[in-house]
């Protein structure tokens, strides 16, 4: 398995998708029962290859991501042959972005010199998918971009 498997709930809203994934390999609803009692090993395999199939479209679309913690923001623009980011760091510890509070001192002191804003790129690796994958189970999360183009263009 290449990513994580995907949870109960991901399986649950994706139900009707795992069906059509086990069509695809004509498994019918009645063999995927006998597969799951009697060789569990099997439908383990069958749930593994769902998820780093699910995870490989949703990896392949997304285009940026965000993460956000109370004194750093990390604002990534996938692009075609690097990542792209957009940083930012407090230096006022009594300030916490994650709230909405946080967030409204940033709107206000954005140019004071308690914020530091910074850019880096860096290439893909070999794997550009799973260099995405690292950066979600690191805590960020995929987004439209909003916040990476206003900051970009702030620093560009």
């Amino acid at each position: 398995m290449k990513y994580t498997r995907l949870s109960k709930e991901q399986f649950e809203e994706l139900h009707q998708e795992f069906i059509n994934f086990l069509a695809t390999q004509s498994i019918t609803a009645d063999e995927w029962a006998t597969i799951k009692t009697n060789k569990p090993e099997v439908a383990e395999q069958e749930l593994d290859v769902f998820s780093d199939l699910v995870w490989e479209g949703v990896l392949s679309k997304a285009k940026y991501l965000e993460n956000i913690s109370p004194q750093h923001m990390y604002l990534f623009h996938l692009a075609e042959n690097q990542i792209e980011l957009v940083g930012l760091k407090l230096k006022n510890e009594a300030v916490d972005l994650t709230t909405r509070e946080g967030f409204s001192w940033l709107r206000e002191n954005l140019m004071s010199d308690d914020v530091e804003l910074f850019n880096a790129n860096k290439d893909y690796s070999e794997d550009k998918q799973f260099n995405k994958f690292e950066l979600i189970q690191q805590g960020s999360m995929i987004t439209k971009g909003d916040l990476f183009k206003y900051f970009e263009k702030l620093i560009g």
